[in-house]
């Protein structure tokens, strides 16, 4: 007799992805971010900033998350998921909605506007191109790719939600081969902001709100660390502060993001 898996899938079109076969996808995915990145990327360990040059960011940043896309792009394409990966039906509460709207508001709030200012047109250029491919590249696997392939395997929605958050997080600590021991703390960090957009997804229901809040949010980030020398603002301090509200919240209201259950007639 089929288990629940195999009935799951069979009502589902497109084919399956085992969650182990997942984690190969990922490898394979974050090996052509830090491939690319070794082979052609230009060496900045002479600058503070992550990136000091317009040509810095297109090689180290750019292109090697680029061709990511396009891998994961193709991995869809050839499961047959793309409906699934687009539109998620997975409804919340109404509260949930803060989320993204909280996150959106803060990261546009956040963007180091000053520092930007002092910088040329090609590099904010460049650094709101990197926002956009990191919010559709990271996406596409992890709430695309990830969030279906642990729906399929039946899990619920908690499960779903933890599991992709956690590989999302885990993947990178890839980047410790750049940064060394702080690749681990970020990859905690990056797990729980993996939760924020899985909500995203939940509450608005479309893959393109999780891109366009995780793209908002790196932009801010990374708008701090452009340029020949990078400048802290008080933007970085805000996304720190909502992340940390974002966790109490989540904590205490765990247990209330599923749609209550209809009542029974008597």
């Amino acid at each position: 007799m089929p288990d629940r898996t195999d009935s799951i899938q069979a009502d589902r079109p497109g084919r399956s992805l085992a969650w182990p076969w997942f984690l190969v996808v990922v490898i394979v995915y974050a090996g052509i971010i830090q491939g690319l990145g070794l082979l052609i990327g230009v060496d900045t360990s002479h600058s503070e900033s992550q990136f000091p040059t317009t040509e810095s960011l297109v090689r180290n940043a750019l292109i090697p998350i680029g061709a990511s896309i396009l891998f994961a792009a193709a991995v869809v394409t050839w499961l047959g998921w793309w409906r699934e990966v687009l539109h998620y039906r997975a409804p919340v509460r109404r509260w949930v909605r803060w989320v993204p709207i909280s996150m959106i508001a803060v990261a546009v709030i956040g963007v180091n506007y000053g520092h930007l200012s002092d910088q040329s047109i090609s590099l904010v250029v460049c650094l709101l191109l990197l926002g956009l491919f990191v919010g559709v590249g990271e996406e596409l696997m992890f709430r695309g790719i990830g969030v279906q392939v642990f729906h399929r395997a039946g899990l619920t929605e908690g499960k779903v939600a933890l599991y992709s958050s956690l590989v999302f997080g885990l993947v990178h600590v890839s980047n410790a081969f750049g940064e060394g021991a702080q690749a681990i703390v970020q990859a905690l960090v990056v797990s729980t902001s993996g939760y924020f957009f899985y909500l995203c997804l939940r509450a608005g229901g479309i893959i393109l709100l999780p891109m366009l809040v995780h793209g908002l949010w790196d932009t801010s980030l990374i708008s701090n660390l452009v340029g020949d020398k990078p400048q802290a603002s008080l933007g970085m301090v805000l996304i720190i502060l909502l992340q940390v509200v974002l966790i109490i919240v989540l904590l205490v209201k765990r247990r209330t993001i599923e749609p209550a259950a209809p009542a029974v007639p008597n």
